[in-house]
């Protein structure tokens, strides 16, 4: 068993020297729903969804226009507005995403013919919904423009003309509603793995456009692209890049991709410095595929569960105004949904659902530093202006961990439960009296409470 380690927690009113800072909590919880669109909002599973969703404390929700796997908002209005209703009924704001139309990227006619069609969508929205609900959407012009794959690969200035034009004619479509309140409108979803030099995009974009043409910055983040079985057993190719290293190893290599999250946030946030933009986490996962066979489950079982938890930690630390995890329902049997289709949750789903609970929106927040001698540990304190006072560690290795917390001080007296959900509780969630110690069987999280009683952990 581990050394113990001892920290210390400090009341809200005051900070002791050499504790972390306190603030506000700023993250906005989300998800991006793209397969799995039809089970949210009108299969039979859908209320269960929306119930986990709504415990997770999802406030936005990414939905695509313009691509394959979702309802054509022009042949089939009706499940396009079903889907975006799916949506509203969870209790999240929409983040409408015109994902791409095809090259050439420069030509005038595809832009014309692109930017009236988003015109039309956004008129229907109204139409619908009326203005003083749509005002307050989130709009995403394009997805990875830099990701020729994903994005068709456009250089920034295809790009910057492109989103100006749109942004425009959706502002327009907004003003009559706005009453002096900024529009939401951003991008570009920038795909932050694959490419070189793509925080340019980010700072190039502040600069070029109008104030009131940008209300938010997104950009993509994953732990690792590759698989995590070799890629000759997939007969994949690699494009010059070396296979990950295998088991303990990689799970090792993408745990220490986390505080980039942190470094990521931070300076983003520098760029906005000063502006009403905010600084968006677009898309995030463990592994970016699909599949299970590619993934070995790394994104949505206990180890999914530590590194997500983590990544939240670091993107509150970073100063990052939301979150998008890709994503929340599954379709079959595939390896991203946090959900599956008919709304049972993963061990990263429960983890967040937790999480969500005892660190939320406009909380006081600490993330107190790693000891020296744990640098595996994440932990994030925070109390609630009602009185919740909670506090959280993430055990992002694989061996086990005593925190013993007999000189925490009188902060946390009044918590007597814990939660925890780690490799040993069989991918659920248990909740005990607390005694004062914090043992974690490898990857996983503890959440020490005086609201532990009344956490919804099913």
């Amino acid at each position: 068993m581990a050394e113990a380690t001892k920290l210390s927690v400090v009341s809200s009113d005051r900070v002791n020297e050499g504790s972390a800072p306190a603030r506000r909590m700023g993250l906005r919880y989300g998800f991006n729903e793209i397969n799995g669109w039809w089970h949210l909002s009108e299969g039979p599973h859908g209320a269960e969804i929306r119930r986990r969703l709504q415990l997770m404390d999802t406030r936005l929700v990414r939905i695509f226009v313009f691509d394959p796997q979702v309802p054509d908002p022009f042949a089939d209005w009706r499940s396009f507005s079903v889907y975006v209703q799916g949506v509203l009924d969870a209790g999240a704001l929409p983040m409408i995403t015109f994902a791409r139309f095809g090259p050439p990227f420069d030509g005038a006619h595809q832009i014309h013919s692109f930017v009236a069609r988003c015109r039309e969508i956004v008129w229907g929205a109204i139409e619908q919904w009326g203005g003083d609900r749509v005002k307050d959407w989130f709009w995403c012009i394009w997805n990875e423009p830099d990701n020729p794959i994903i994005g068709g690969g456009l250089t920034y200035e295809q790009y910057l003309r492109i989103y100006v034009e749109v942004a425009t004619c959706i502002h327009a479509q907004l003003a009559p509603h706005l009453g002096g309140q900024k529009a939401r409108i951003g991008g570009p979803a920038i795909d932050g793995n694959h490419r070189a030099y793509w925080m340019d995009w980010i700072a190039r974009l502040v600069e070029d456009v109008d104030d009131h043409l940008l209300g938010f910055v997104s950009w993509h983040r994953y732990g690792d692209w590759r698989p995590a079985v070799t890629s000759r057993s997939l007969g994949l190719e690699m494009w010059g890049a070396p296979d990950a290293p295998l088991g303990p190893t990689l799970e090792a290599l993408l745990m220490a991709q986390l505080p980039e999250f942190e470094a990521r946030a931070r300076g983003v946030a520098r760029l906005l410095k000063g502006r009403d933009i905010l600084n968006i986490c677009g898309e995030l996962n463990t592994i970016s595929h699909h599949e299970n066979y590619y993934t070995l489950g790394l994104n949505q079982n206990i180890f999914g569960a530590a590194f997500y938890i983590s990544a939240l930690i670091n993107l509150i630390r970073g100063g990052a105004d939301a979150e998008m995890r890709w994503t929340a329902t599954a379709h079959g049997d595939d390896a991203y949904g946090l959900l599956s289709m008919r709304g049972e949750p993963t061990p990263a789903a429960l983890a967040k659902q937790i999480f969500a609970q005892h660190v939320r929106f406009g909380d006081l927040v600490r993330c107190p530093p790693a000891p020296r001698d744990h640098p595996e540990i994440d932990a994030i304190m925070a109390e609630s202006a009602d009185g919740r006072l909670s506090a959280v560690f993430v055990n992002t290795s694989r061996g086990p961990v005593v925190l013993d917390v007999a000189e925490w001080g009188g902060a946390l007296a009044s918590c007597n439960g814990i939660l925890h959900l780690d490799a040993g509780t069989g991918g659920r969630v248990l909740r005990a009296p607390f005694d004062g110690t914090v043992r974690l069987d490898g990857y996983g999280l503890a959440i020490v409470s005086n609201r532990a009683a009344a956490t919804t952990i099913d």
